[in-house]
């Protein structure tokens, strides 16, 4: 809006300035008959009026309203009908072409339409010189040359200033398009890293407290039927671990913040009570290695995961947790329960195994979940590890 009252601003400057320029001509040189020169004067303002009136509005280069048929034809016939008569009358008005030209193009609907009546304009203002020049032969050539020669220059004007435009209006709305894309692209990303942390919060919440919670409530259980000390003890236990767990995640730090020796360690800690809790036998074969630490907390939350899957599903009396490291780190955790009996990760039954494997594709792992012989299942992790160079020797939590 501020571009078009600049535009509007600067045309009113000009169109004062000329009127006033084409009055001091009409007075300045001698009048064909008595009121020529105040004829003329007339028909200078009778072209302001149709500016200010009439085409005013529609200056602007890009922004200005389109005019409807009616007022552009009524425009354009108003302004080359004044400047034919004043041209019949003295040939310097002319002069004021310079802002007819500009303004037939600024009303017009369309550049074929500009083009045709710039041309007709042209014609029309030869046919008036000449009735200024009596027809003569003279005045003729030269009344059309002069004004086809501006009609030539005000085409080729107007069909830059037009590409112009168009480039200009191609440009804002492409300008416009990416910025929409940007914001959708923006809102996206927010909502993707939303989605993807409150993932990471759900996986942590399942593999830490809500994994202790159950063990809670199981060894509650058991102390209901036989009241013993050990069992108090280790539900005292299990509810610290949770705390603390719960403490962790408040403050917006990993589980594995918290060091408490290596992986080997972790793995035996993790199956030592997992025996104490279910009476189920765990045999853990961990040697020491060196695996990065992100890779550390995937292997153990594995093993935690596929702990809770026999302590919940497998009617087992037996465990082992193996651990490789080699090209790459495989945790495999196998129980002599009742098996798979037809389900799968994607079965959709808790959150699990799918979590399990959605934290492991974060790390370009794979896996394997199977019916073992002769009974019981085995789910088997295997990730790819980085090179020697890129390997740290780090602690994981318990």
């Amino acid at each position: 809006m501020s571009r078009i009252r600049g535009e509007q601003l600067g045309w009113d400057i000009a169109s004062v300035a000329l009127f006033v320029v084409t009055s001091v001509i009409a007075f300045a040189d001698a009048p064909r008959f008595a009121g020529t020169s105040w004829m003329l004067v007339a028909i200078a303002a009778g072209i302001l009026a149709v500016y200010v009136f009439g085409a005013r509005r529609y200056v602007s280069i890009r922004e200005a309203p389109l005019p409807s048929a009616l007022a552009s034809a009524v425009i354009q016939i108003a302004l080359i009908a004044l400047l034919a008569v004043g041209t019949s009358l003295a040939p310097n008005m002319l002069l004021l072409q310079t802002i007819v030209l500009p303004l037939i193009w600024m009303t017009s609907r369309s550049v074929r339409q500009s083009i045709l009546v710039t041309l007709a304009n042209a014609v029309v203002l030869g046919l008036a010189y000449s009735v200024w020049g009596g027809f003569e032969q003279a005045t003729v050539i030269a009344g059309f040359l002069t004004s086809f020669l501006s009609a030539a220059f005000s085409i080729a004007l107007g069909l830059w200033i037009s590409r112009i435009a168009e480039w200009g209006t191609e440009r804002q709305r492409l300008l416009a398009e990416l910025t929409e894309a940007q914001t959708s692209l923006e809102s996206a990303s927010r909502e993707a890293g939303a989605t993807a942390e409150r993932s990471r919060l759900a996986r942590e919440v399942h593999d830490t407290i809500a994994q202790t919670l159950t063990s809670i409530v199981m060894l509650a259980e058991r102390a209901r039927r036989d009241g013993s000390a050990d069992t108090i003890a280790l539900i005292e236990e299990s509810a610290r671990d949770a705390l603390q767990e719960a403490r962790t995640l408040v403050v917006l730090e990993s589980p594995a913040s918290t060091p408490s020796g290596s992986l080997a360690q972790a793995l035996h800690r993790l199956g030592e009570r997992f025996e104490r809790e279910t009476g189920v036998s765990v045999h853990v074969e961990a040697s020491e290695c060196t695996v990065p630490r992100d890779i550390q907390v995937v292997l153990l939350r594995c093993a935690q995961e596929g702990l809770a899957n026999v302590r919940k599903h497998a009617a087992a009396s037996a465990a082992s947790i193996a651990l490789k490291v080699g090209a790459d780190a495989s945790l495999t955790v196998r129980d002599d329960g009742r098996g798979l009996r037809d389900a799968t990760i994607d079965a959709g039954h808790g959150f699990g195994l799918a979590g399990m494997r959605d934290r492991i594709a974060l790390v370009g792992g794979t896996l394997d979940v199977t019916d073992a012989a002769p009974s019981g299942t085995a789910l088997t992790v295997r990730i790819p590890l980085k090179t020697e160079a890129e390997l740290t020797t780090a602690e994981v939590p318990e």
